[in-house]
């Protein structure tokens, strides 16, 4: 190796050396103010302008991590700002009072570093969607996200299509687009071979199916709250989902395991 080699090498090792600290401060100050405001008790006791200062600086904190150029740590970024995200959302008092409006800025930190997050978009669906009430948002994350994906990679790579197709139905009333990301999903998990696959593509075709027949379909409306409901994050999100389900005119039913199935009329 040559002085000029060498000289870049020692260059690069320290770049890294000095990034790899950078990257961790940022990310451990974030999980610090989480792990430290639930820790200590008084993040329910402060007043509500006091709530509302620690949520700006969970937003501010997750800007900063999403313009840090990444350096290699794409996944331990991701893993790191979603254990945040699973405290922010738990902390119901908290959320109760002041919502959930940094719930898409943990999204947008987790599809840049790892669009295969496949987990992720379920609690970005019911975080942004349902509680933040930013459809909009969370349509355009997934959109995001779909756009590195393949129908072989990641495996289940369709579930995101049906989130997003719940989310274009439920809460931006675009028949149209749900129809369209509903067929996908089934196209998508027909190429699967994971045992979930056929069950997942029959329904996602039903629905489009529905929306096809009826843009406002109260059937397709009815299977999407039943996806909700029956892989809800919380139980408030699983209450809400079986409360529209019975004003859409269903009769939510449970087995002995806990399913979650619906008897309803298909006629409109």
């Amino acid at each position: 190796m040559n002085y000029r080699d060498q000289r870049k090498s020692w260059l690069n090792l320290f770049l890294s050396l000095a990034i790899v600290p950078t990257l961790f401060l940022v990310v451990a100050g974030l999980q610090w103010s989480r792990l430290n405001s639930l820790n200590s008790g008084t993040e329910t006791q402060k007043d509500l302008s006091g709530l509302q200062i620690q949520e700006k600086k969970d937003i501010t904190s997750l800007e900063l991590l999403r313009l840090t150029p990444d350096f290699g740590y794409r996944n331990l970024i991701a893993n790191w700002s979603f254990l945040n995200f699973l405290q922010y959302f738990g902390n119901a008092d908290v959320r109760n009072k002041i919502g959930y409006r940094a719930s898409p800025e943990f999204f947008e930190v987790i599809i840049k570093n790892d669009p295969y997050f496949i987990l992720s978009y379920l609690y970005l669906s019911t975080s942004t969607s349902l509680f933040a009430g930013d459809p909009d948002r969370a349509v355009d994350l997934m959109t995001q996200g779909i756009s590195t994906m393949t129908p072989e990679t990641p495996e289940r790579g369709y579930l995101v299509w049906r989130y997003m197709g719940i989310d274009q139905l439920l809460f931006l009333g675009d028949g149209e687009a749900a129809r369209e990301s509903f067929a996908t999903a089934a196209d998508w998990a027909d190429q699967s071979t994971l045992p979930e696959a056929e069950s997942v593509a029959q329904a996602s075709r039903q629905t489009a199916h529905f929306l096809e027949q009826n843009p406002t379909s109260k059937a397709a409306q009815i299977s999407a709250w039943v996806q909700i409901a029956s892989f809800a994050v919380d139980n408030e999100t699983r209450r809400q989902a079986v409360e529209r389900i019975e004003s859409l005119g269903g009769e939510v039913l449970a087995d002995e395991r806990g399913r979650i199935t619906v008897r309803y009329r298909t006629d409109e």
